[in-house]
């Protein structure tokens, strides 16, 4: 039987490489915020190179295989991206497209994933939220439904490192708890 005090790990992957994105702002937020049994590790992309199959070999870049390895140490992964004319960012997609090798057998293969969407219009980044998952889906990872987590006017909810909005902040540890939940059942199921 599974504790309700068992510790889950996180891998919290932001889609953003400015030095002050709301998305790794987002994710370090939470991670203060989380339960004590969840632990969210943040990780950002800024070493990953462009995906170019030539590369794509043994041994692996040290970079990708690290990207690679963290996933696949983790529990489960949130994603919190911005949107980006409509869109996910190109460094979070090329991420995945690294992640996603070898193909039907990635570290994303049966993966418990939640997604975040941020944007500064008050669309919150939807159409982002859309194309990640339909990237996720193809990789085989395990999407955790719910409602979608999506903030926006996301530049006037954190200030110093404070998300503003105590109901948007609930909303988001109630989506990391069903993330939480998804894990923890899989436990069960796979165990």
């Amino acid at each position: 039987m599974v504790s309700t005090e068992e510790t889950v790990r996180v891998v919290g992957i932001s889609g953003s490489l400015r030095k002050a994105s709301f998305s790794t702002s987002l994710l370090k937020i939470l991670a203060k915020r989380a339960a004590p049994s969840i632990d969210i590790r943040v990780v950002t992309l800024e070493d990953i190179p462009l995906y170019n199959e030539d590369l794509d070999q043994n041994p692996e870049i040290p970079s990708v295989a690290a990207f690679k390895k963290v996933i696949a140490e983790n529990d489960g992964v949130l994603i919190a991206t911005p949107e980006y004319n409509h869109g996910v960012p190109g460094v979070l997609k090329n991420a995945l497209d690294w992640a996603s090798r070898p193909v039907f057998e990635s570290c994303f293969k049966n993966k418990p994933v939640s997604i975040i969407s941020s944007s500064k219009a008050f669309t919150g980044g939807v159409r982002a939220q859309y194309q990640l998952r339909e990237a996720l889906i193809s990789m085989h990872a395990h999407l955790v439904m719910g409602p979608e987590v999506v903030v926006g006017g996301v530049h006037a909810m954190l200030a110093e490192d404070v998300y503003q909005d105590e109901n948007g902040l609930a909303f988001m540890l109630r989506s990391l708890d069903r993330l939480r939940e998804e894990i923890l059942s899989r436990r069960l199921v796979y165990a």
